[in-house]
This record gives C-alpha cells, sequence and structure tokens, in this order.
C-alpha cells in the first residue's frame, strides 16, 4: 500500500511539475520574443535619427560645396534606399536582416565619403551648424552601435530559450507552427574583420 502512495505522490509531483513547467517556458518564449521585437524598433529608430539629420548635414555641406554635386547625391540616394528598407519585427530572418544590413552599410560608406569630401573646406570645418550636426551624427553612431548589440543580446537570449531543454519540448507542445522561429541578429561586416592600416 505505501508504495502505491509513493508511485502516486510522484505522478501528482510530475502533473504538478508539467503544469507550471510548460506554460512558463511557453511565456518566457512570448515574453523574449517580446524583448527581440522591443530590441528591433529601437534600432530602426536609431537608424530613422541617422537618416533624419542627413538632410541637414548634405544642405549644411552643400553651402560650402556647390561642385562635389556627386557626393551629395550619393548621400541621399544611399538615404533614400536606407529608409525605404522597413521590416517588421515578425520578418526578421537571415535574408531580409542582410538587405537592411547591406542598406545601411551604403548609407554609412555614403556618409564616410562626404566627410572625406568635408576635409577639402576648412570653412566648413569651422562653420558651427556643421560642427554640431556632425557631433549629432557621431553620437546617433554611438546610438546604433548601442542598439544593434542590445538587439543581438535580446535575439541571443530568445534564441538560446527556443533551444534549451526542456523548453524546447514544451513550447513543441503548447505553440501553434512557426509561431517561435529563430531570430536572425546581426552580424560583423566583412570589412570589419581587418585591421585598417595606419601610416604615418
Amino acid at each position: 500500500m505505501k508504495k502505491s502512495h509513493i508511485i502516486w505522490g510522484v505522478c501528482g509531483l510530475l502533473v504538478l511539475f508539467l503544469i507550471f513547467a510548460v506554460p512558463n517556458a511557453y511565456n518566457k518564449a512570448v515574453k523574449l520574443q517580446e524583448d527581440v521585437k522591443a530590441e528591433w524598433a529601437d534600432v530602426q529608430a536609431t537608424y530613422q535619427r541617422r537618416a533624419d539629420l542627413i538632410p541637414n548635414l548634405v544642405s549644411t555641406v552643400k553651402g560650402y560645396a556647390d561642385h562635389e554635386e556627386n557626393v551629395l547625391v550619393a548621400v541621399t540616394e544611399a538615404r533614400a534606399k536606407a529608409t525605404s528598407m522597413n521590416i517588421d519585427a515578425s520578418n526578421l530572418n537571415a535574408e531580409n536582416l542582410k538587405k537592411f544590413q547591406d542598406a545601411q552599410a551604403g548609407l554609412s560608406s555614403a556618409l564616410s565619403r562626404l566627410l572625406v569630401t568635408v576635409e577639402k573646406y576648412p570653412d566648413l570645418k569651422a562653420n558651427q551648424n556643421f560642427l554640431e550636426l556632425q557631433a549629432q551624427l557621431e553620437g546617433t553612431e554611438n546610438r546604433i552601435a548601442v542598439a544593434r548589440e542590445n538587439f543581438n543580446a535580446a535575439t541571443k537570449s530568445y534564441n538560446t530559450h527556443l533551444r534549451r531543454f526542456p523548453a524546447k519540448i514544451f513550447i513543441g507542445w503548447m505553440a501553434d507552427d512557426g509561431e517561435f522561429e529563430a531570430m536572425q541578429g546581426f552580424e560583423a561586416e566583412a570589412s570589419s574583420a581587418k585591421a585598417p592600416e595606419v601610416k604615418f
């Protein structure tokens, strides 16, 4: 008789464990998925902030460097391409994230060429409006780096939870097909693997 009580007790504890553990694993996946979406919104907002600074920067440079029109056009076109890339958090797959990252890299490259061009114009470099815009742009680039880092951390937590035992099994029981898919984080650009050469 005592043996049957122990067996029933163990079965009861197992049922209680499942009653609490299964919904907990599912709810944690929901929370982590929402965290990724929130971090993605922050990434998009910081990139949009950078895009919003560019028209003022271009118009300030244009006043000093009219004959550098090809650089200004390149920046404007890169901005248009970057701002046209709007990816919903539910469509964050490797292909879409690469397209987004490529568009943003194109804008970064165009901005770099613009800032190199500015070096030819000492009056522009001393212009207060330009200096303020340059400082805002630098601050925004730092915000972008932080937002990307936070997004990658949230993506890692989410993906790890989906793969971890026993959450993987419990989520499989409760979730609809495709409800919880692994998400892609930002990867380092190929150009960042090689350190820049510094010559004095």
